[in-house]
């Protein structure tokens, strides 16, 4: 039997509009800090991954969401903490705003590589910056 903690279960949303696509990066002072990222956080026990992100981001970006597909997920080991990461298509239905103090961008497809991202966002980073996309 092992003590290791359970991985922790992380949705993001994957806004796109015009080809380009709404990123925050990460506050000072939390676990992998300036990284650019995928709005999105961690699903509280027995939430939906839905629920989830409606709730995410409008505590982050105070933004109305509809939730897609499924893109992706990834289990990652970051040494401190093992996660989950499912990547869901989303759709904005109104303004978005960085609620926290956070950064804000709308990053096109071609620039996505220009910009730090967390590891466990590799594979994603690379479907996406194709020209075709996902």
């Amino acid at each position: 039997m092992s003590d290791a903690p359970a991985p922790l279960v992380v949705v993001a949303a994957v806004i796109e509009q015009e080809d380009r696509f709404l990123v925050t990066r990460r506050l000072a002072g939390t676990h992998l800090e300036g990284f650019w990222e995928f709005p999105g956080g961690k699903c509280e026990p027995g939430e939906s991954h839905e629920h989830c992100l409606v709730r995410e981001i409008d505590e982050e970006i105070g933004a109305r969401i509809e939730v897609g597909r499924e893109i992706c997920t990834v289990t990652h080991d970051y040494g401190d903490r093992q996660i989950h990461l499912h990547f869901r298509a989303c759709r904005l239905l109104g303004p978005a705003r960085p609620r926290l103090g956070q950064e804000m961008r709308w990053v096109a497809r071609t620039a996505l590589r220009t910009l730090p991202f967390p590891p466990a966002d590799r594979e994603l980073i690379e479907r996406l910056s194709r020209e075709d996309g996902c």
